[in-house]
């Protein structure tokens, strides 16, 4: 028996207690990356923030990879989590471990052979092709490791610690931010310093994200070849959609890239700046699908639907108001935020445009996010692919090449920004949709029905349908 601690006490507390301790997590790690561009802004070379931007668009790839595949393993842990069943969350967690090393290794490896050509696919050119080649070449092998950790994270999620999943990432972010000036400027080792300071913070993190999960929690358990086979076409269920859902973020950044590029380095510079902000400002918003998706799981799992609407309304109320406090504090700091990039007069408009105009419309990402992360734990993770690639390939792609022709690199940003808007809205009637179907499904049969189905899944000793 398990505690399943999310099937009890004020769903907005939960909300609010798990997206602070994601929030603190994501704002350490976010902020190391805002400091790292920072920094090399410092060397003096515009082309060293736009290969970071490209390598950063390539990554995305990857990054929104792994976090597919470890929505699958919070999902199953937190619906076997609310079901009682720690045997059935230990034996998940250690397949969707297996699985995602494997997955992500091999797709590391075909990224890291291919990185220049990919590079150069985004648009990237001459020295600053260059320089993404060998900041990406660094990241890449690395990827796995990075996977694991987030997967490991996502397990201590799903069965309610918030606390350690987010002192992993404040580890992580601690170790990049003080080996980052180290390997930067003491050893002269530049935009390759940078690289190698990730690439230690990722094996901080997940040195620190096992220790939790296997030692601390106990959670992974040994599996038989068979019993991973088995698990697979579970994990397989959830992963597949969840992958192509946050597949088609990268896919849609990679063509505002692409268009941005047409409008020279320095443009890019300055959308590689504000990606560093974005994050960083929104991060309690990032970690919403954090929060949301293991107390929606845990509630789905124990059959309370109440309780999963009033998680997804506090969330909502959340996203909304603390995204009206970060747009008026980056309002009133938009001056200063250009002044400490030094950048040039083309990256200042860009990043002032944003701050000033663009920040409100995240409130639909934020929509989307919580949506997403409750299709993935109420077994529809199929929805969330369909929205998030409507949001690409119907939202951003044409509101960012209508944007570029007629507003020029103000517009790519416009068109990003308010891709998103549409999506967002429905996302959000058809989460609520859902829960009212799946509500009234679950409802207890009539007392002649229900006598002939007396002895429960569990009793019998089957597997509850997850």
């Amino acid at each position: 028996m398990t505690s399943a601690i999310f099937t009890r006490g004020s769903t907005m507390r939960h909300v609010l207690v798990m997206t602070g301790a994601g929030a603190t997590g994501l704002l350490a790690m976010f902020g190391v990356d805002m400091v790292d561009m920072y920094f090399l802004t410092l060397l003096g070379e515009q082309e060293l923030a736009a290969a970071v931007g490209f390598a950063g668009t390539l990554m995305f790839f990857l990054v929104s990879l792994s976090i597919g595949l470890q929505i699958a393993l919070g999902a199953l842990v937190a619906r076997a989590e609310g079901s009682h069943r720690r045997d059935l969350a230990g034996r998940y967690c250690s397949s969707a471990l297996l699985f995602n090393a494997v997955l992500s290794a091999l797709l590391a490896a075909a990224a890291w052979f291919n990185r220049h050509e990919l590079l150069y696919f985004l648009g990237a050119r001459g020295i600053t092709l260059g320089y993404a080649t060998s900041y990406a070449g660094i990241l890449l092998p690395a990827t796995p490791v990075m996977v694991l950790a987030m997967s490991a994270a996502a397990g201590i999620r799903a069965i309610g610690d918030a606390r350690r999943s987010m002192w992993a990432v404040v580890l992580a972010s601690a170790i990049n931010a003080i080996l980052d000036p180290l390997f930067i400027f003491t050893l002269g080792w530049g935009l390759e310093g940078a690289a190698l300071a990730s690439v230690a913070a990722r094996f901080g993190m997940l040195g620190f994200t096992w220790y939790a999960l296997a030692v601390v929690h106990r959670l992974p358990s040994r599996v038989s070849p068979r019993e991973f086979l088995d698990d697979l076409k579970s994990i397989l269920q959830i992963a597949g959609p969840a992958v192509l859902t946050n597949l088609a973020t990268p896919v849609g950044g990679s063509f505002v890239l692409k268009t941005m590029a047409q409008f020279g380095d320095s443009a890019v510079a300055g959308a590689a700046i504000v990606g560093r902000i974005t994050p960083l400002a929104f991060c309690a918003v990032f970690a919403l699908s954090g929060a949301v998706g293991p107390i929606v799981g845990q509630n789905a799992g124990a059959g309370h639907y109440d309780r999963v609407r009033s998680t997804l309304v506090n969330a909502i109320v959340f996203n909304a108001l603390y995204i009206a406090v970060v747009w008026l504090l980056l309002w009133v700091s938009a001056e200063r935020i250009v002044a400490a990039f030094s950048a040039s007069e083309q990256a200042a408009d860009l990043i002032l445009f944003y701050l000033h105009f663009l920040v409100g419309a995240f409130v639909f990402n934020g929509l989307l996010f919580i949506a997403n992360a409750s299709f993935n734990n109420l077994r529809h993770p199929h929805w969330s692919a369909g929205f998030n690639f409507g949001r690409a390939l119907l939202g951003t792609i044409p509101g960012v090449y209508l944007g570029a022709s007629w507003y020029g690199a103000r517009g790519v940003m416009a068109g990003e920004a308010f891709g998103a808007v549409l999506f967002g809205l429905l996302a959000t009637i058809a989460v609520f949709a859902l829960v009212r179907r799946l509500e009234s499904e679950s409802r207890p049969l009539p007392q002649d029905a229900a006598a002939a189905v007396s002895v429960s899944p569990l009793q019998a000793g089957r597997e509850p349908p997850l």
